[in-house]
Formats: structure tokens, C-alpha cells, sequence
């Protein structure tokens, strides 16, 4: 039995030029980082002894005697990919899906992982991000952007770059540094849950070549501010980031959201932006400590999720051979 453990992610800058639609003729940049909320994948392979061939448990419980007739995409496509069967895998996550913390990519890492654990096999960091785009982009067909995948498998902040072909870099940022900006970041559930894909395209299909340019030039600004501790000129990027995105496509921000943000703002905070591609799911607000409890209360609605930056990793943190189970 394998279980993997996989942070989700908050985005803080640069999203939009994570695409490869985009960063393959003009470069991208993304400062990005794992938090300690995570999607857990357990494996197995099944004993012998049952009607069907695998089960799945998630938001449902599948038990199928082919693979094919399995109704999960993501984990239907995995098994094709590994050529496994004779499997049962259950997910769990500690944060809703569809919310823009990086769940899908989160899930598709985590279950990657645990595959090549029943293999038997150990992964380089790279394969293991390289094989979750593969899996979510090429074999789902999921307009994702690649910061999501490079953030769940590594540990911490990281200021990403991505380049023409299968290239990506990283600069991490220290932990001490990352660890005072948790303490400047709000973290609320607005409980309005929408698929990313939906927003990426519309997004991808209009001309946004300015927009997206300005995007791409701030996580480097926001590298600069961090490392200065200059929260006020990093509160100031993240408004600005946030009009910026809004003008990627008219589904980033519906009223409900502008109602939010409007509200946060005259609370206190100094900026914030709709984590992942838009449309709802988790907002993160940029909070002074003094105003931290005002702009709570103004956000009394929302559910609150307190965090800290995780340093582990996608891992996995249980392996028993099937001879000592």
C-alpha cells in the first residue's frame, strides 16, 4: 500500500504566463508556493478475491471490472498511462475541489506518485512534474498552466520561469522570508466552486498580449519587495495584479467576487487577487497584522483557512510491501 501526500498551491504572481500557449514565443514567470493543506492518494494493488478488478473511491465509489469502465477521468487515464490494473485508490483532500488552489494538479502529482510507488519505481522531481503535465494537458486535455504542477511537487516559495520546449527554472525563497509573508496573507473560501479550464480558454482566446506581458513582468518586482520586505509595495503589485487579471477575460471576476475584494479592500487590506483562474473558489488578501482582525470580521461570511508554506513536498509518507500488509 502506498500513500503520497500533495500540497495544493497559492499563486501569487505571474499567473496566465504559465501556458505554453504563451510562454512558448514570449517567456513566463510565476511566484508560487506549496501551502500545509493537502490531497492524499492511497494505492493498492487488490487481492484476488473480489468480482471486479479495481475500485475507486472518491466523491463516489467505483468498483469495475476494466479499467476503462472507470468513470474518473483523471485516474481512468492513469491506469491506461502505467498500464495498472487489479488497483483500488482512494482520494482525500483537505480543501474543495474546483476552488482554484491547485487541486486538480495536486490530485494528478500525488497520484503519479503513488503509481510509480506501486512500480516500485523512485522518481526524480522533474519526471514526477513532467508526468502530471503530461497526464492533465496531453491525455485529459486540460487547459492548465504549469506553475500548478512545478508548485504541488516542490517545496516552499518559488520564483518560476518557464521557456520554449520542456523548460522551466526555479529561485526558492528563503524560508524565513516565505514565513513573514504568511503572516501578511488572508486566506477565505467565497463557496463558489467553478471549473478553471472554462476560464483558461476563454482567457487563451482572446488577444491579451499587453495584459499578459505586465503580468509576466511582476513576480520578478514582487521577488525584489519580498526579499526587501517592503509589504506595502508587495500589497500594491497584488492590487495591481489583481486589475490586471480582470482584464484576461470577463469571466476572472463576477459581481459576487468585485463584492469580496471591495469589501476587504475598505477593511484594510492592501491587495488580493481569486486564487487560480477565476471565477471563484479561495481569495487571498494581502493584511498588515494591525488590520488583520477588521478585515476578518468584514469577511465574517467566508470561510477562513489559516496556513503556513509546507516544506515536504509531494511525498510519499506510507509504504508497506504487500507481504506485510
Amino acid at each position: 500500500m502506498i500513500i503520497t501526500r500533495t500540497p495544493y498551491r497559492i499563486s501569487l504572481f505571474g499567473g496566465g504566463s504559465d501556458y505554453p500557449e504563451w510562454f512558448e514565443s514570449h517567456g513566463g514567470a510565476v511566484l508560487a508556493g506549496a501551502i500545509d493543506k493537502y490531497c492524499y492518494i492511497t494505492a493498492r494493488k487488490l487481492p484476488p478475491f473480489f468480482p471486479h478488478k479495481s475500485r475507486v473511491v472518491w466523491s463516489e465509489i467505483e468498483c469495475v471490472k476494466d479499467v476503462s469502465e472507470i468513470r474518473h477521468p483523471a485516474i481512468r487515464s492513469a491506469l491506461e498511462m502505467f498500464s495498472l490494473e487489479d488497483v483500488e485508490i482512494h482520494h482525500q483532500g483537505d480543501l474543495p475541489a474546483r476552488s482554484g488552489i491547485g487541486s486538480s494538479s495536486a490530485f494528478a502529482v500525488g497520484l503519479v506518485q503513488a503509481l510509480y510507488g506501486l512500480w516500485g519505481a523512485l522518481i526524480t522531481e522533474v519526471r514526477l512534474i513532467e508526468d502530471a503535465i503530461h497526464l492533465e494537458r496531453d491525455r485529459l486535455g486540460e487547459a492548465v498552466g504549469w506553475q500548478d504542477q512545478v508548485t504541488c511537487a516542490k517545496v516552499g516559495v518559488n520564483l518560476l520561469d518557464f521557456g520554449p520546449g520542456l523548460r522551466y527554472g526555479s529561485m526558492p525563497i528563503p524560508r524565513a522570508v516565505a514565513d513573514a509573508l504568511a503572516d501578511r496573507l488572508l486566506l477565505v473560501f467565497t463557496g463558489i466552486q467553478r471549473t478553471a479550464s472554462d476560464v483558461a480558454r476563454d482567457m487563451l482566446r482572446r488577444e491579451n498580449d499587453g495584459t499578459l506581458t505586465a503580468i509576466q513582468a511582476m513576480p520578478a518586482q514582487a521577488m525584489a519587495a519580498l526579499m526587501q520586505a517592503d509589504w506595502g509595495e508587495l500589497g500594491d503589485l497584488l492590487n495591481r495584479s489583481w486589475w490586471l487579471k480582470r482584464q484576461l477575460s470577463p469571466l476572472v471576476a463576477p459581481r459576487e467576487v468585485d463584492d469580496v475584494y471591495a469589501l476587504a479592500r475598505r477593511a484594510g487590506a492592501t491587495g488580493g487577487k481569486l486564487l487560480g483562474a477565476g471565477g471563484g473558489g479561495f481569495m487571498l488578501f494581502m493584511v498588515t497584522p494591525d488590520r488583520r482582525e477588521a478585515v476578518r470580521r468584514a469577511l465574517h461570511d467566508m470561510v477562513e483557512v489559516p496556513f503556513r508554506f509546507d516544506w515536504g513536498g509531494s511525498r510519499i509518507v506510507y509504504h508497506a510491501q504487500e507481504s506485510e500488509a
